[in-house]
């Protein structure tokens, strides 16, 4: 199996990522909302497709507010596509990084694992095989794939 994880995120790199990235939720929390799943799930979703549209309606919104109805805020309008369009460029970027984050961990963990299984291999064909040493080290390791009753969990 191939390695692809040949590298260390040296220590500074990962705490100063670390402080960036709480210095931008301290940032931008005080801007930013959290809905639930239901409340998500009821809202119309803008996407780049819609985009286009929202802002052509905008833009006619504020030359032809004569054809707004009178319900609609229209100053609330053009101040949620001010922010949507703040607020999608910061996205982006983090939905890419984000990404790329679990594409990483996902396989620096897989690599790990493919490791140690090879080592617990070793050890417990070592154990079988009576080899000094291997018993102990088996015995210590055998627990995580020990079969667990249903009663337990």
């Amino acid at each position: 199996m191939e390695n692809k994880i040949t590298n260390q995120l040296p220590d500074e790199v990962a705490t100063q990522a670390l402080s960036n990235i709480n210095e931008t939720v301290t940032l931008l929390s005080p801007y930013l909302i959290a809905l639930n799943p239901q409340e998500r799930q009821s809202l119309p979703k803008m996407s780049d497709g819609t985009a286009p549209f929202v802002e052509k309606c905008l833009d006619y919104c504020q030359s032809n507010p004569q054809f707004a109805p009178p319900y609609l805020d229209s100053e609330g309008f053009k101040s949620d596509m001010g922010m949507w369009k703040q607020l999608i460029a910061v996205l982006r970027p983090l939905q890419q990084l984000m990404q790329n984050l679990d594409d990483t961990t996902t396989e620096a963990g897989s690599e790990s694992y493919t490791a140690a299984l090879t080592y617990y291999n070793s050890v417990k064909q070592a154990a079988k095989l009576s080899v000094p040493g291997s018993k102990a080290i088996y015995e210590d390791l055998k627990d995580r794939f020990a079969k667990r009753s249903s009663a337990q969990g």
